[in-house]
């Protein structure tokens, strides 16, 4: 990851954590369920989460896995997440701070690596599934859920644009057979997959950015001068007076090492 990018990752996520560790999406929903049933499955002892944010899934998996790593780039992230694991009583997570492209394990370290919702801040996306591969033990798992990219192009091009004005170190989401080819080139097998819808209520989604009023001003009239055809994709939910809502459709894969 570039100077520049890290720097901006941490701009926008550092301000952010608490409302990470609060976000009733992040917290739980069919997502994290879905996920966890897959660790659970797997019979994981050894778990890396990377991207760990505000440790919903490391505490997830603290109650299946023997020994857990909350993994993140930013260090107030970090911070908050130990925060919110240790006071829920979970004792056997750790936490280290490092780029997802350069993982500070060795070979083979784990039995499942989780990585939800995170993926799209990554510049380099090859390199980060190539980590994995590495600091997964033959037959261990990555269990990844990220926005799923749009196959409609004007559609992606209009979401992109909203993503990136709402928090700049967005950098993109890849469609499903990206996604597959990253996997397979760097030696994942896909062997399940689940598709979910999940609300975005725009004042919460907008406000954990912390945006100023000029920029959502701004974002808002972006939203309404753009195509009917494009919000539609999103199922963006406009009143008179302001953005509601919207959709993200979002990807689960569960990939093994070959």
């Amino acid at each position: 990851m570039s100077d520049a990018h890290t720097r901006r990752v941490r701009e926008q996520f550092g301000g952010s954590a608490a409302a990470y560790v609060t976000s009733p999406l992040h917290a739980a929903g069919e997502d994290l369920d879905r996920l966890r049933a897959w660790g659970a499955a797997r019979r994981a002892e050894r778990m890396l989460d990377v991207a760990t944010g505000g440790g919903h899934t490391a505490l997830a998996f603290a109650g299946i896995a023997r020994r857990v790593v909350a993994y993140d780039l930013t260090e107030p992230m970090l911070a908050a997440a130990r925060g919110h694991i240790r006071g829920r009583g979970a004792a056997n997570v750790s936490f280290v701070a490092g780029d997802a492209t350069a993982l500070p394990f060795g070979d083979g370290a784990f039995d499942v690596v989780t990585c939800r919702t995170a993926a799209h801040h990554f510049p380099d996306v090859s390199a980060f599934v190539r980590q994995i591969h590495r600091v997964l033990r033959p037959g261990g798992s990555l269990l990844l859920q990220d926005i799923l990219g749009h196959d409609d192009a004007a559609a992606n091009a209009f979401i992109l644009e909203v993503e990136r004005r709402r928090d700049p170190s967005h950098v993109r989401s890849y469609r499903r057979a990206e996604w597959k080819a990253f996997l397979r080139a760097a030696g994942l097998t896909v062997m399940e997959e689940h598709l979910i819808w999940k609300i975005r209520e725009w004042d919460e989604w907008t406000g954990r950015m912390r945006m100023t009023t000029e920029a959502r001003r701004d974002l808002e009239a972006f939203v309404r001068q753009s195509s009917e055809a494009c919000r539609a994709a999103f199922d963006f939910r406009l009143t008179p007076d302001r953005v509601v809502s919207f959709n993200d459709r979002q990807i689960l894969l569960r990939a093994d090492r070959d």
